[in-house]
């Protein structure tokens, strides 16, 4: 069987920026809850999704917040997008999911701690985690934990990981940290690019593990002194933005493997909600229902 684990947060914010603009009978905006709606139902049609699970940041700080000032907030998302994440969850349950609504971790966290639980799973052929999210390289194993781009269709295994980025998925946190993630807010370490970065840990792997005197490094870098120097007066910095760019594979997360098993959705729980927001077509496109609703 495939593990099928969604950002929901990515998916909402695509259906909001990609979906066009939708008013409830109420008027309320919706567009992004009815894209996200259509998009999940699309997927959850497919004969090979049959354990899913989605995640979503209920609340946009976590814990790293507390590591860092400046690590990203809510300030900035616009209100008729922030305002839907409460009914995006809804709809997720309303559909059946086994739904994940992270308040001190993130979503990223619970989907980095479910790929790490049932790849394991001697029952489980490959764990697919739904995002194009650089973030989730970290969590890639061979081609049993891989990323899907569903924009794209494009599936990155441990080999797709290393020629995107240029190190492998355990070196993931170290690029982060040495070249910075704007969406995140780390800012990273000055002079080191991607380049610079992925060439440097392709050969030592790790932060901790590249030498502090350029001399003796074994690789071949453009601005090595300089680059070395950056480190040297941040390394601790680059430390805690490693911190930060690593996910958490020990959320709390209750379920069991079978639990992911979807059943189908909740007949009046969409049926509602799909009223409530003036989605008309989509409840009678939906063939399978709980046996428990």
């Amino acid at each position: 069987m495939n593990v099928h684990l969604i950002d929901g947060t990515f998916e909402l914010y695509r259906a909001y920026y990609g979906a066009p603009p939708a008013t409830a009978p109420d008027g309320r905006e919706v567009g992004g809850t009815r894209g996200l709606l259509r998009s999940l139902a699309a997927l959850l049609r497919s004969d090979e999704c049959t354990h899913v699970a989605i995640a979503f940041d209920h609340v946009i700080e976590s814990f790293r917040n507390d590591l860092f000032d400046g690590y990203k907030t809510g300030e900035g998302i616009e209100p008729e997008l922030h305002a839907q994440f409460p009914l995006a969850e809804a709809a997720a349950e309303a559909l059946g999911l086994v739904v994940w609504p992270m308040i001190d971790f993130e979503a990223d966290d619970a989907l980095a701690t479910g790929a790490a639980r049932w790849s394991a799973a001697r029952s489980v052929d490959r764990v697919i985690i739904c995002s194009p999210d650089k973030d989730f390289a970290q969590c890639v194993e061979s081609d049993r934990v891989v990323l899907w781009d569903r924009i794209r269709d494009r599936v990155i295994d441990e080999d797709g990981v290393g020629e995107k980025w240029g190190v492998s998925p355990s070196s993931i946190p170290d690029l982060l940290a040495l070249m910075g993630d704007s969406a995140d807010g780390i800012p990273g370490i000055p002079r080191w690019g991607q380049k610079s970065s992925s060439t440097v840990l392709a050969h030592y792997g790790s932060i901790e593990k590249i030498p502090t005197d350029s001399d003796a490094w074994s690789v071949a870098v453009r601005g090595a002194a300089g680059l070395s120097a950056q480190l040297e007066d941040a390394r601790d910095d680059a430390l805690l933005y490693k911190r930060l760019a690593t996910l958490r594979r020990d959320v709390p997360l209750d379920e069991k493997l079978s639990d992911l098993r979807w059943r189908g959705a909740r007949r009046k729980k969409l049926r509602a909600l799909t009223e409530s927001i003036g989605e008309t077509g989509l409840f009678d496109r939906i063939s399978t229902w709980r046996d428990d609703d």
